[in-house]
């Protein structure tokens, strides 16, 4: 009995549409417990600091995977180690749904935290199977389909934690990528391994970045809480650089190093990392503070809003920050990188310091939100496509994968950070924050945000894709 083949352009077609739906589902996935993280605190019992570390567990996995997941798909095909990835995340997924108490659902945090890989070997994929101008305009909808599907979890969690429970908000958005990389399983055709490397996963180095990621955001958090015993600060300022310097260290005598730091040599690595780690610490500013201050109710500020109405609110920033992936994909192509990137910092810093000074109203923090979600994604997109297209075609997932690792170590910063200013600004025998607290952080992440406008100039034309 004969099969009659399918036609190479619509295999590749639905293909790419199965990606962008994996994109989608891993985004709604990864963004639940954001607006809902009251609601967890309450249900759970968790104090302000356990809070805390459960919003940041999700992104420190993710900092660890992404290079590895990135390394393996460059040297053993990138749908092989995308359907095993998903297949931890898919678990994480279903551990968090079930989740009893808070060492259970960190449990699955951290699994799912494996879903961050997912975009470097999805960038690998779209490389070996398009041409380099059509898949400018991929990487760029693939991008955009997952900060999209992380808006729209942010909007949907609210509503389904509260008219279900906390267990479905999480086990929803779980079926969908079990389906979703079910699809991708079928329809996917295979990659060729590219060009091996010798030696396994470094576990040393995976050891020593733990160790300084878990030490920074430990510095973070409890840094207003250490200002009257300055030595024990110092004591993890000290350690925090012998992790660092540790990890460094081993990586350049790595025979297979888990971070190929020689790739930093590359000025468009390097470039895209650093503008990446500045825009993600300012981005994260509005990520982290608009919902707090939705959520606040003080003395002439703060609205009171329950996490239904926080995820209603974000709803025109889903929809701007879904547009700015395919967007920016077709505005590095027409323009170059440097002009997006530098036009979607304007946009960032210029939202970022109106909501500083304007926000007595719902809509002045809508149309903020809106504007630093449109003008983030712009920036990525343009520098996840400029780096995916500037390096030789074996190593995309590695280099993508350096720069989304940036971009997860820039948002957990800057969600430590601005957790770090709303502490020090809470006045005692209160839990709800200062205004001028939400002031302070909004004003620093633009001016962080500013600084990635002189980091454009400094690095002249050769940010241009």
């Amino acid at each position: 009995m004969t099969t009659t083949p399918v036609p190479p352009a619509t295999m590749r077609k639905s293909a790419l549409w199965a990606l962008g739906l994996l994109a989608l589902a891993t985004g709604a996935l990864e963004s639940v417990v954001s607006p809902t993280l009251p609601l967890l605190q309450r249900e759970l019992d968790m104090s302000p600091a356990q809070g805390a570390l459960l919003s940041i567990a999700l992104l420190i996995t993710g900092a660890l995977v992404t290079p590895i997941a990135g390394k393996l798909g460059d040297r053993y095909g990138g749908k092989r180690v995308l359907i095993r990835l998903m297949a931890v995340v898919c678990v994480g997924g279903l551990v968090s749904a079930l989740a009893p108490n808070l060492p259970v659902l960190l449990l699955g945090q951290v699994l799912q935290g494996a879903m961050v890989g997912a975009l470097p070997l999805s960038f690998i994929l779209v490389r070996k199977h398009l041409p380099t101008d059509r898949s400018k305009v991929a990487i760029g909808v693939v991008s955009g389909l997952f900060v999209g599907g992380g808006m729209a979890g942010m909007l949907s969690a609210g509503p389904v934690a509260e008219q279900l429970s906390r267990h479905w908000m999480f086990a929803l958005p779980t079926f969908a990528v079990i389906a979703a990389t079910a699809l991708l399983g079928k329809l996917m055709p295979g990659d060729e391994p590219g060009h091996p490397r010798e030696g396994g996963i470094d576990w040393a180095g995976l050891a020593l970045l733990s160790l300084t990621l878990v030490t920074l955001m430990l510095v973070l958090a409890l840094a207003p809480e250490m200002a009257s015993q300055p030595l024990v600060l110092v004591g993890l300022l000290v350690l925090l650089a012998a992790f660092a310097t540790g990890w460094v260290a081993v990586e350049r005598r790595a025979a297979s190093p888990m971070v190929e730091l020689g790739m930093l040599a590359q000025p468009a690595v390097w470039r895209s990392c650093l503008l990446t780690f500045v825009i993600c610490v300012g981005t994260s500013g509005a990520l982290y503070l608009v919902p707090q201050l939705f959520a606040a109710s003080g003395d002439g500020y703060g609205f009171g809003a329950g996490a239904t109405q926080i995820g209603f609110y974000l709803l025109p920033g889903a929809v701007a920050a879904t547009l700015a992936g395919p967007l920016g994909g077709l505005a590095t192509r027409r323009f170059g990188s440097r002009a997006v990137v530098a036009s979607g910092a304007v946009f960032l810093t210029v939202g970022l310091l109106a909501m500083a000074a304007v926000h007595t109203e719902v809509w002045h923090l809508v149309v903020g939100k809106a504007f630093v979600g449109l003008a983030n994604g712009l920036c990525i997109t343009a520098m996840l496509t400029s780096t995916a297209t500037s390096v030789d075609e074996g190593d995309t997932g590695i280099a993508t994968g350096l720069v989304l690792v940036t971009r997860v170590v820039g948002f957990a910063v800057g969600i430590q950070a601005c957790g770090a200013i709303l502490t020090a600004g809470t006045p005692p025998g209160s839990d709800v924050p200062a205004e001028s607290a939400f002031v302070t952080g909004f004003v620093l992440a633009g001016a962080v945000t500013a600084l990635s406008l002189l980091v454009v100039r400094a690095t002249g034309r050769g940010t241009r894709s």
